[in-house]
């Protein structure tokens, strides 16, 4: 009768502990994304989880190297759902699982055991469900974050060549999910002496965002052929296709217009994070007038102001993701900026993009980050 219960309080405890590494198994594979991040909570918890000396995955997609080396790798081909143990030469037997989701084969769960050792196949059932499903998951999100990119992609402009004019752009994602937001930037070559540049957030990340990103792009087009000399003009456009168009939505937004001959830059911004100016000489300071409401306000003017550049000064533009971190008051994003401004000098505009965009790790970065650096070459127009 001892003997019996100390069995039974054996097995009762063997239960819960499986019970115990399945949810650990379950909490990580929810928290996976990716399938190598898939490959990993495999790698980390399922050994445990089905008490086996080596636990290897191959997916149909892709062969992926076996998550633990095993002394020996046996692979058995499979006619089912079930668990199907075959004996190895030496210590080690194999049992493999397929890992199916809404009745697809997604490939293929493999696990060497000790002889005379074989798990529960109910069990095994279960921990292959599991993976399936993560599989399944994280096939699906990396087929709609490749969507994304594309789609974001495309949503950016290909800059016209000004010979005037030297511009560099970069755009960066907030979030390691779906990969598209609302930030946008362009460039618009109005004559001979004037271009025109626009950046702005629509508030919120995400596909309906994006959305009201590109019909506001698609808005600047229209509105600064007519408009594009008069920059808090534009913003008024803007405001009004909005607020009519989207009531309740909010976004920030510059424009800026250029008078090449007279090294002129007239600016208006509405709620937008003001422009930062660099020289030469590695001095900086930002466009910190003309500051009016974010667009969707019921606003109908907007403030306009103007600066006169010096030669061989930088202008950068960007969106609030790049001087943004949780917790943290805006003005030290600000101070930050300004810092690593004063740190290119002799940089091209590229590398001065990478500087602005990589200045602090991307862990800390909240939110999308657009952003051009637009240097003047000298010289006027005939």
């Amino acid at each position: 009768m001892e003997a019996e219960r100390t069995r039974l309080l054996a097995a009762e405890q063997a239960a819960r502990a499986r019970l115990q590494q399945l949810y650990r198994l379950t909490e990580a594979l929810a928290s996976a994304t990716t399938l190598p991040q898939v490959v990993a909570a495999v790698r980390d918890s399922a050994p445990a989880t089905l008490n086996a000396a080596a636990v290897s995955i191959e997916l149909y997609r892709e062969r992926l190297a076996p998550v633990l080396d095993a002394a020996e790798e046996y692979w058995a081909p499979l006619g089912g759902r079930t668990a199907t143990g075959i004996e190895a030469p030496g210590q080690h037997a194999l049992t493999s699982v397929a890992l199916i989701e809404n009745g697809r084969k997604l490939g293929t769960l493999a696990m060497s055991h000790a002889q005379g050792q074989p798990p529960d196949a109910e069990h095994v059932s279960a921990v292959a469900q599991q993976i399936a499903q993560a599989v399944r998951r994280a096939a699906s999100y990396e087929h709609e974050h490749r969507v994304a990119e594309r789609l974001q992609r495309n949503l950016l402009p290909v800059m016209p060549s000004v010979p005037e004019v030297e511009i560099a752009s970069a755009y960066a994602s907030g979030t390691d999910l779906i990969m598209i937001g609302g930030d946008w930037y362009d460039m618009y070559e109005l004559d001979r002496d004037h271009v025109g540049f626009s950046i702005g957030d629509v508030a919120g990340h995400g596909l309906p965002e994006a959305t009201v990103m590109a019909q506001l792009t698609a808005a600047l087009r229209a509105i600064v052929p007519r408009h594009g000399r008069r920059p808090a003009t534009v913003l008024g456009e803007l405001n009004q296709i909005l607020r009519h168009y989207h009531p309740g939505r909010m976004a920030t937004a510059c424009y800026l217009v250029y008078h090449h001959p007279s090294r002129t830059l007239r600016y208006s911004k509405a709620g937008h994070p003001s422009p930062l100016v660099i020289g030469a000489d590695n001095t900086a300071r930002y466009l910190l007038d003309a500051l009016s409401p974010p667009l969707g306000a019921p606003v109908t003017q907007f403030d306009q102001a103007e600066t006169i550049l010096a030669e061989g000064d930088t202008v950068l533009l960007y969106t609030d993701g790049l001087i943004e971190r949780h917790g943290e008051d805006l003005d030290i994003g600000f101070q930050r900026l300004l810092a690593a401004a004063q740190t290119g000098a002799g940089l091209t505009n590229k590398q001065l993009c990478d500087l602005f965009l990589h200045h602090r790790p991307d862990s800390q970065a909240p939110d999308d980050r657009a952003l051009m650096t637009i240097r003047f070459r000298s010289g006027t127009t005939e």
